[in-house]
């Protein structure tokens, strides 16, 4: 499985609108984003109800998003705890968790996990992947079998029928 466009990385600046308008041609085609906010700048924290709706207007009701709070190298110059950013995914249904960019905790892993769910709600048939639009595109060794099952190919050729 290929997503069609990269899982979106958003990272909330106030002020940045010229910046908003790109990102939300990237939202079309979307299975999955990250919401990126800064933990030692509580204004980037605010802003994510915003960046939030732009990307629920303008994506798939289905999209992924997981809430990212960066920067968690820096925990003596905090501005915005984990509970705050841990509450703020829980009541928008977001996937939640705390990396740090400059020393790459947990930077493979939100992207993992945001896979993992795309992956999930394939396997749930939340996602049709005979549909390019919901952001995702079989390459030739995963196409379904005739018939269109989303599940498992059944492939005994040694390759693998699982995810990524």
């Amino acid at each position: 499985m290929l997503l069609q466009r990269p899982l979106t990385s958003v990272h909330a600046q106030a002020g940045q609108e010229s910046f908003r308008s790109i990102t939300r041609s990237y939202y079309r085609g979307a299975a999955g984003a990250l919401l990126v906010y800064d933990i030692t700048r509580r204004d980037t924290f605010n802003h994510l109800t915003t960046w939030l709706e732009d990307a629920r207007q303008h994506s798939n009701s289905n999209m992924v998003i997981m809430l990212i709070g960066n920067k968690s190298d820096l925990e003596g110059r905090r501005d915005v705890s984990k509970e705050e950013g841990e509450a703020f995914a829980r009541e928008h249904g977001l996937i939640f968790m705390e990396t740090s960019a400059k020393t790459a905790s947990n930077v493979e892993d939100a992207f993992i996990n945001t896979a993992k769910e795309i992956y999930q709600k394939i396997q749930d048939g939340v996602f049709d992947i005979s549909n390019e639009a919901n952001g995702i595109k079989l390459g030739p060794q995963h196409a379904p079998p005739a018939g269109g099952s989303s599940g498992q190919s059944g492939n005994s050729g040694g390759g693998s029928g699982g995810c990524c």
